[in-house]
């Protein structure tokens, strides 16, 4: 951590996922901030998530959230896909940070900002934290929508990532645009029909 400058703490949200964008957030948390609840979200109930992203809006100096499509998931890959939604996210951030900490251990420079990677960050740093909560809670909300839009999915409690059920919705419906044509959207057979 930089002392004395305009840090911005990284991460993502949805990697993993079958279906939907990849969201991205980038915080500016104050100096001296401190929220003991404030972890990884994947570590967080859904309702202490959504309380934490009203804690962290209210309280950050900058905040901004941003994602990558299916589409642009499916030309980059994943990985560089999730860069690219940081960088979004950092570009909408006024004032532009001095040092950016990210989650994890691939990055692509910022323009000339200096950058830190951290693996698992978002357990270290409050800052990749606070970004860890915004990105889940904004995708969450998002797939949540899409539910509505595609209810034989259960994006409503799945979010999009490889349930039992999702799979099986796969296999009875076929996949929608929302679908990552890049992933292995159907099991793979395990059994030899004779």
């Amino acid at each position: 951590m930089k002392s004395g400058c305009v840090e911005a703490g990284c991460d993502e949200a949805g990697r993993g996922c079958l279906a939907g964008p990849v969201f991205a957030a980038a915080v500016v948390l104050p100096p001296g901030f401190s929220c003991d609840e404030l972890n990884d979200s994947k570590q967080l109930t859904e309702k202490k998530r959504d309380e934490l992203r009203l804690i962290i809006e209210k309280n950050a100096l900058g905040y901004a959230v941003a994602s990558c499509s299916p589409e642009e998931i499916d030309k980059m890959n994943i990985l560089w896909a999730s860069v690219e939604a940081m960088h979004r996210a950092l570009r909408k951030l006024s004032p532009p940070p001095a040092h950016i900490l990210v989650d994890g251990n691939r990055f692509r420079p910022f323009g000339p900002t200096p950058y830190t990677c951290v693996v698992k960050g978002d357990s270290l740093f409050q800052s990749i934290a606070a970004a860890s909560v915004l990105a889940k809670t904004y995708r969450d909300e998002y797939m949540r929508k899409m539910h509505e839009k595609y209810p034989g999915y259960d994006w409503a409690s799945n979010k999009g990532y490889p349930t039992a059920k999702h799979r099986r919705a796969i296999q009875e419906q076929g996949i929608t645009l929302l679908h990552r044509k890049s992933f292995q959207l159907f099991e793979r057979q395990l059994t030899i029909d004779f």
